[in-house]
């Protein structure tokens, strides 16, 4: 597994200070125990919840049924010579030892849950078969989720669980629909202690964020589930969105001490984060860069007397496709990976120790430039074991070492964890299986080669329908980002949870004026220097060519650019259509941002409803659109 290379030591001390003050109460759950009655137990796990938390340096281990507290042997740091550091004892002269020269630590970590309380689809790859073909897993639910972090958890009473951002945002209907309360509550439940910010948790701004962590109903919804909400008993954290002049959204760091050695815990989102939210959502906040974040802050933790960095950074790479979740190999240096997070690990300071990362989600386990660097897919269906050997005499990393763990459902639920989700399915169910349309063939997201989806291309015609007529908008045009699709909807009857799902942002409809060249620029922006392409999904009606082949900025033909089947005229204005999150120059779009004569619409998910019930039956289900609004050429 990869090895972390300690740390040279600094001495000094000085008292944190935190801008958001408030109480950390770790989350505690009831298990079931599966008939078993009285003192029996069926794993650590049961132990540690009827007994509490083991003695220090012990950890619970259930033997024949019964509770039994054993040692934890940790093993003294090997300097790979024999001129390491002297024992604490008296040499040669028989005296015993004082004691462990070290810590064990143990770190938690996940990312990108997104609100995924149920089983998510997908599965985890575990290796090859002997016909060359893959091994697969399924993984992830978060009743199961709880029962894997009770398990690691009662390994080591030095337990801090962490998350690497979008813990909420983008989520299925269980979660989204009552603003990813549930999720906060489950994962208060499981006893998640800290969490960077990622860019979703901005989807609904950042007001609604704060509600998160300090509670209280929805100022529109209310209490949409009947009871109150508590607000996270976990800490947020966001060392890089600052809210004035020394000034931070949530705290920059969180120090957690055991058995007397200090460690930081920095959390933080991409600086890039405003081209990924609606920008109201973000308003009168400063995203600044990751690497000066953390580099600035390394010399006030040590100050404090703290050696031992981890950073958790919703940011992340991107490892060869078919890798196993505890391997590195990629596109980069080396063979490793590759992506944003390659840079910022190489850039951040030598005191950081350890990178939970998140964002890209993708499972890898490295060491890029003397530093462990992980990240656990996405949706809870790993979880990142991290082990730290700690020095008492210098609170420096000895050893850091990582592993994936699969989040398999092979394992005991979590009772409390299942009661909550159960409570929400009877709230959900009703409006979930609602059904609002039929269509004739699966619509994906998946694009050709020239950037169009079927799916795409009938939410951009429902979210013109909904816009067309005068007093609503007078729309001639709507453009759909791929980014706000999350999911296929399946060939058959539509229920509203799929739609949702679908699009679960709740995004409003806006209709804007823009000019004919004001169009042709929003084009050509689809295509950026970085390299990066991101096709718009245009409404029936509009067409246009463009040429993969001609440089950047000038790639479509202002000629081809029509409304139905009239060209677009350069100086004339149009009514044009995009959610707010596009509206507002979203996904670096910034032409919509300029556009004038504003109105607001329906929210997205309802103009597909309305949309599906007027173009479909049971006996007459949508057709899926013809790919052919967009002509890629030579």
């Amino acid at each position: 597994m990869p090895q972390a290379t300690p740390r040279s030591s600094l001495q000094g001390a000085r008292p944190s200070v935190f801008l958001l003050a408030g109480a950390f109460v770790t989350g505690m759950f009831l298990f079931v125990h599966g008939g078993c009655g009285g003192d029996e137990c069926q794993d650590a796990a049961d132990c540690r919840e009827d007994k509490g938390p083991p003695a220090s340096n012990t950890a619970w281990v259930c033997e024949d049924k019964r509770c039994e507290q054993h040692s934890v042997q940790v093993p003294p740091p090997d300097s790979g010579t024999d001129a390491g550091t002297p024992d604490s004892g008296m040499p040669d002269s028989g005296t015993p030892d004082a004691g462990p020269t070290t810590v064990s630590v143990q770190v938690l970590a996940f990312n990108d849950f997104h609100g995924q309380l149920e089983e998510p689809a997908g599965q985890i790859l575990t290796g090859v078969a002997p016909d060359g073909g893959p091994v697969r897993v399924n993984a992830g639910g978060v009743t199961y989720f709880a029962r894997h972090i009770a398990a690691l958890r009662a390994t080591n009473p030095n337990t801090v669980v962490v998350a690497a951002g979008d813990l909420i945002g983008a989520s299925p209907l269980l979660s989204g629909l009552f603003h990813d309360e549930p999720t906060v509550e489950a994962m208060n439940l499981i006893g998640l202690d800290l969490v960077a910010v990622g860019n979703h948790e901005f989807d609904e701004g950042s007001t609604e964020l704060l509600r998160m962590q300090s509670g209280g109903c929805h100022p529109v919804d209310g209490c949409l589930d009947g009871d109150g909400f508590p607000g996270a008993k976990f800490k947020f954290l966001a060392a890089n969105v600052a809210t004035g002049v020394d000034r931070t959204l949530f705290p920059r760091y969180d120090v957690r001490e055991f058995e007397g050695v200090k460690v930081a815990f920095i959390g933080m989102t991409l600086e890039d984060t405003p081209e990924s939210v609606i920008p109201t959502g973000v308003a009168g906040l400063t995203f600044k860069d990751e690497v000066q974040t953390v580099n600035a802050l390394v010399p006030e933790l040590r100050r404090q007397g703290v050696e031992a960095i981890i950073v958790v950074v919703h940011q992340g790479g991107i490892p060869t496709s078919g890798s196993l979740v505890n391997e590195c190999k990629g596109a980069g240096a080396d063979g490793l990976i590759s992506g944003a997070i390659v840079g910022l690990a190489k850039g951040l300071n030598d005191a950081v120790d350890v990178i939970v990362s998140g964002h890209t989600h993708q499972a890898y386990n490295c060491v890029i430039d003397g530093k462990v660097v992980t990240s656990a897919s996405s949706m809870g269906q790993l979880v990142t074991d991290i082990d730290l050997t700690l020095s008492k005499a210098t609170g420096d990393v000895v050893e850091a070492r990582a592993n994936n763990v699969i989040v398999t459902r092979d394992v005991q639920e979590v009772g409390a964890v299942k009661e909550l989700v159960t409570r929400y399915q009877e709230l959900v169910t009703p409006r979930a299986n609602r059904v609002i349309g039929w269509v004739s063939q699966t619509l994906r997201t998946q694009t050709d080669s020239a950037g169009q989806s079927t799916l795409g291309f009938v939410i951009a015609d429902s979210h013109l329908e909904a816009t067309k007529p005068a007093n609503l908008g007078g729309a001639q045009v709507a453009f759909m980002n791929p980014g706000g699709m999350r999911a296929n909807i399946a060939q058959g009857e539509v229920t509203y949870g799929e739609a949702f799902t679908t699009q679960p942002f709740g995004n409003s409809l806006v209709t804007l004026t823009l000019t004919g060249a004001q169009i042709e620029q929003l084009l050509e922006r689809q295509w950026r220097p970085s390299g990066a392409t991101l096709m718009l999904l245009p409404s029936a009606g509009f067409t246009y060519a463009f040429s993969a082949s001609a440089p950047i900025g000038s790639r479509v033909d202002p000629a081809s650019i029509r409304i139905n089947g009239v060209p677009v005229s350069p100086t004339a204005e149009y009514r044009v259509t995009a959610n707010n999150y596009l509206a507002s120059g979203g996904d670096g779009f910034p032409v919509f941002a300029e556009g004038t004569n504003r109105l607001g619409g329906a929210v997205d998910s309802d103009a597909l409803e309305a949309y599906l019930k007027a173009h479909s039956s049971m006996a007459s289900p949508l057709p899926a659109p013809a790919l052919n609004r967009i002509t890629l050429l030579p």
